[in-house]
């Protein structure tokens, strides 16, 4: 049973790296209908920076700032030089365009600081006592503000004019700028919020994983199952999605065999979405020809 609780606490951690990350992958891709593949290259190319800042002796919260103001620029930036150029319905080419970044991201990260793994310091070291088990400090961190984030961007989204903008450039683009809402500046906004979302993720995780290029290369393909398997265009799907990949791969490392867990979690995945294709809280959409 205390191996059980270990196992469930830790899953939950990673799937709350996973939840931040998918949240922020679908929300670019309601704002834009993007799916960013270099969000996790970004993302660790500003965990790098943050570990500099760290290193002058600035503290982890402050790299911690460090990494999500330079992964809200680098989103910026991509957004409006690479992205934008494409224009309205060039989903393909969009998609190119992100593995192309997401590349020479991991060229840059790997020339400037190498490929050699490298120690990124918790938030909080030690462990905690919780009934007969032991669970690191660092997981309780992971869960906590994960949590607080993601309740931060559903008040956002539930509670705020901003929201209720971006909410309707995500039904209908079109419609929102007659309105007078401009889509050009909610897409800028939603890429802002889900490379500060990626950058988020990617520093919490980085001191359970240590830090490396590709740190992000399998927890992105995990935040991937997690919202085909809660839907594409659901926020909340997103995060239980996250949660429920967390988990179930380390109950399957745990009682299964470490080698099959991805085989496990995406063999469930594909089965799920062999029933339901638009994710559990997704919703079918329907295009006139």
């Amino acid at each position: 049973m205390d191996h059980l609780v270990l196992v469930v606490v830790s899953g939950i951690a990673s799937g709350a790296v996973y939840g931040l990350m998918g949240l922020g992958l679908v929300i670019i891709y309601r704002a834009t209908d993007v799916v960013n593949f270099a969000l996790a290259s970004m993302a660790t190319l500003a965990v790098y920076v943050a570990l500099m800042v760290v290193e002058q002796g600035w503290g982890v919260v402050a790299g911690i700032a460090a990494a999500v103001l330079v992964a809200v620029v680098l989103g910026l930036i991509v957004r409006e030089a690479v992205i934008r150029p494409l224009g309205a319905g060039q989903l393909f080419a969009a998609l190119v365009m992100t593995m192309g970044v997401s590349l020479i991201m991991e060229a840059v990260v790997s020339d400037f600081w190498g490929t050699q793994p490298r120690a990124f310091p918790p938030l909080v070291a030690g462990d905690m006592a919780i009934g007969s088990s032991v669970v690191a400090n660092q997981d309780l961190v992971m869960i906590a503000v994960a949590g607080a984030a993601m309740l931060a961007i559903g008040w956002l989204f539930t509670r705020t004019t901003l929201g209720s903008a971006m909410r309707a450039v995500a039904e209908s683009a079109a419609t929102a700028e007659i309105i007078g809402i401009s889509a050009q500046r909610v897409a800028r906004i939603a890429w802002a919020l889900g490379l500060g979302l990626a950058a988020l993720a990617a520093v919490l995780y980085a001191p359970k994983s240590g830090l490396s290029p590709i740190v992000l290369a399998a927890p992105l393909f995990r935040a991937f199952a997690g919202i085909f398997l809660g839907g594409l265009n659901s926020m909340h799907g997103a995060v239980i999605g996250g949660l429920v990949i967390g988990v179930l791969e380390n109950l399957a490392a745990s009682y299964v065999s470490a080698n099959f867990r991805d085989t496990f979690v995406f063999a469930l995945t594909v089965l799920i979405l062999l029933v339901r294709p638009q994710g559990i809280f997704g919703t079918r959409s329907f295009e006139r020809v």
